[in-house]
């Protein structure tokens, strides 16, 4: 606790000129729109879309020195969290087949939800003496292949931040041939449509304001997220990473909320343009193309994956090597495991991370957190990543109030 309390100390002590005016900025809009606006309702609910603001917000305790009346939640800004079981099951397979596996480290964790088989995440096929390695980029996996000439698989985790390595690789012919990639990469702006509509369809609190992802709008710019204002009347801000930077964020976003006036602003400006990055853009459709795929714990979203063009797939494509069908949306479910059928639920039994990652519970609503669950022995895929909601309350917030609740 004295931590988080030093934390929030720094940020004023640090930037005081700007901090304490925006803070008596957000107090004001969110007295103003309670007491004017939103009748019985008790929140103003703001969803950001980024693990790393997660880890911001978390980190320096910014949700204490808001007023009680904001609360930040967060979306499904992970990229390790939702990747579907079914994905993890066949790499640990193939693992014990005698491949190769890259993977990046925090995917190492994962767990699958075949609870009865032999290993349940890349970690514990590892101690059984599979070939799974742990790189910190897919040149490193390209680097390494090219020299063994094992047959192996890279495990291609991630949003819009990590194609252009991938993109330029393949675009460039380096990769070696008997490297293949399972391409699991996750496209944010499908993500969030579905959010809201889930919301809205299943009648939960409604979301009032969108922090967008920085490092992602870098990339297919801030442009990209001009459908929240126009097609849901949603204000959205797409904003940094610094204390400042969300506090500023939300400020603007309680502005845009209290004048009924939704639109796009990009505070990230140091970063972010509005059309991105147009080369890297252009370069990323030479090599990929959009397709239906599945978010652990949310469901399936059309457009929302990328996977490599037919001039690319033939060599490269892990699934289409070795003859796997993807996952069909037909049959992907959500509910929670069940013991007796293995590998057909993709949430494990107990475990809350559909709803965290989709920000209608908080970590600490799960009756696992800090239990069986833990950052040294995660139970559910929330709790595995650095950038997972529930492996930063562990480790930064929310676990300390969570036992003085239980006491």
């Amino acid at each position: 606790m004295q931590s988080r309390i030093n934390n929030i100390h720094n940020v004023f002590r640090d930037n005081r000129e700007i901090v304490s005016p925006l803070i008596s900025l957000i107090k004001k809009y969110a007295e103003k729109i309670m007491s004017e606006q939103l009748g019985s309702r008790t929140v103003i609910k703001i969803m950001h879309f980024c693990g790393t603001h997660e880890w911001t917000i978390t980190h320096y305790g910014l949700r204490s020195i808001l007023p009680s009346n904001i609360e930040l939640v967060a979306g499904p800004g992970c990229p390790i969290c939702v990747v579907p079981s079914y994905y993890i099951d066949l790499s640990i397979r193939l693992s014990l087949e005698g491949y190769t596996i890259y993977t990046y480290g925090d995917a190492l964790r994962l767990p699958s939800t075949r609870l009865k088989t032999s290993a349940r995440s890349l970690l514990e096929a590892k101690a059984m003496g599979a070939d799974v390695r742990v790189v910190y980029s897919f040149l490193d996996a390209v680097k390494e292949a090219g020299t063994s000439g094992k047959d192996s698989i890279f495990l291609g985790i991630g949003f819009e931040t990590i194609l252009p390595v991938y993109g330029s690789l393949f675009q460039r012919r380096v990769v070696p041939e008997n490297l293949k990639f399972l391409s699991l990469v996750r496209l944010t702006p499908p993500a969030m449509k579905f959010t809201i509509k889930l919301y809205r369809e299943r009648g939960l609190l409604p979301l009032m304001g969108i922090i967008a992802p920085g490092h992602v709008s870098a990339i297919i710019g801030g442009e990209e997220w001009r459908f929240l204002p126009e097609v849901f009347g949603l204000p959205v801000v797409v904003a940094g990473f610094e204390p400042v930077d969300v506090l500023l964020s939300i400020a603007l976003l309680l502005k845009m909320i209290y004048n009924n006036k939704p639109r796009l602003e990009i505070e990230y400006k140091r970063l972010v343009k509005p059309s991105g990055d147009v080369h890297v853009k252009n370069m990323i459709r030479e090599v990929f193309q959009p397709v239906y795929a599945a978010w652990r714990g949310i469901g399936m979203i059309p457009r929302s994956g990328m996977r490599l063009r037919p001039e690319f797939r033939k060599l490269y494509d892990a699934l289409e090597y070795f003859g796997i069908p993807d996952i069909s949306p037909t049959e992907y479910v959500l509910t929670h495991a069940h013991y007796g059928e293995p590998g057909k639920y993709d949430i494990p039994p107990n475990c809350r991370c559909g709803e965290v990652v989709l920000g209608i519970s908080k970590p600490t609503d799960c009756p696992l957190f800090m239990k069986s669950c833990t950052p040294e022995s995660p139970w559910g895929p929330c709790m595995v990543s650095t950038e997972g909601p529930c492996n930063i309350w562990a480790k930064y917030g929310g676990y300390r109030e969570y036992l003085i609740n239980e006491r």
